[in-house]
């Protein structure tokens, strides 16, 4: 099938998810202001607690949040691709003369769309709270790309796990279960003191470098030192981590995808 075909297809089903939307706007608004409520938890009740003082707490952890909305596509990407597995929605699709990658890429594409949109609440909330972008605007975009290009590969992540999911329930219950990744970084809180053992999971999870990264570029907290590899060269790191993620797992969705019937 030639490429225009592929574009052809996916911008249908593309369409397809945001009509979807459309007609659910409960899920936009959840999307949209679960991360503000953190920001506003996090910023106010514990900002005053850490170690620094509470305005850069904020400037710290704004980043942190953004690449934890980056990270939701798994959840997200999972529970629309276990929906469409198991109520015959991508049987049909499959009966159709399409391209096998249009589906999965048609519904990473809206996911990014819906993300790029809904980032704007926590960047004016951030904004508000005294959060400012220190970098070039070169930097700033870059920042902003690189929490699409994550975005997109978490997406990839969810929706290979959600079409090998046994049952909607069993994702659904696999999707809150990845909320603890971000715990597991440095979004909310520094690594520094955590135990050694610990410290390594966290350098290691991608959120952190990608968070690292983000926070370099918008000029917000400097790299730190003795880190693992990942974060202490942040952007390679991201970069890396994020094509790792996508080689590995887009082609397997796309694979599993076509073998369901």
């Amino acid at each position: 099938m030639s490429t225009l075909a592929l574009a052809h297809d996916t911008s249908a089903v593309l369409g397809r998810h945001l009509q979807r939307l459309r007609h659910a706007p409960a899920i936009t608004v959840m999307t949209s202001t679960m991360p503000v409520v953190f920001l506003l938890f996090f910023g106010y009740v514990f900002g005053s607690a850490l170690a620094m003082p509470g305005t850069e707490y904020r400037a710290f952890l704004v980043p942190g949040l953004l690449v934890a909305t980056a990270a939701n596509g798994i959840m997200n990407g999972m529970f629309a691709a276990a929906q469409d597995s198991h109520r015959g929605v991508m049987d049909r699709f499959r009966t159709l003369p399409m391209s096998r990658a249009s589906v999965p890429l048609g519904q990473a594409f809206a996911d990014l769309l819906t993300t790029a949109a809904g980032l704007v609440p926590l960047l004016l909330v951030g904004y508000a709270m005294g959060w400012r972008i220190e970098g070039t605007p070169a930097q700033a975009l870059g920042a902003f790309g690189l929490l699409l290009l994550f975005r997109f590969a978490s997406t990839c992540v969810g929706m290979f796990l959600g079409i090998v999911s046994r049952s909607e329930e069993a994702a659904g219950q696999l999707g809150g279960a990845t909320f603890m990744l971000p715990l597991l970084s440095n979004a909310y809180i520094p690594t520094t003191n955590l135990p050694s053992w610990l410290r390594t999971v966290a350098e290691w999870n991608p959120i952190s470098a990608v968070t690292t990264a983000v926070r370099d570029l918008f000029g917000n907290a400097p790299i730190p030192e003795g880190a693992a590899w990942p974060v202490t060269h942040p952007v390679a790191g991201s970069v890396l981590w994020c094509g790792l993620l996508i080689a590995a797992f887009l082609p397997l969705a796309v694979h599993r995808y076509g073998k369901r019937g």
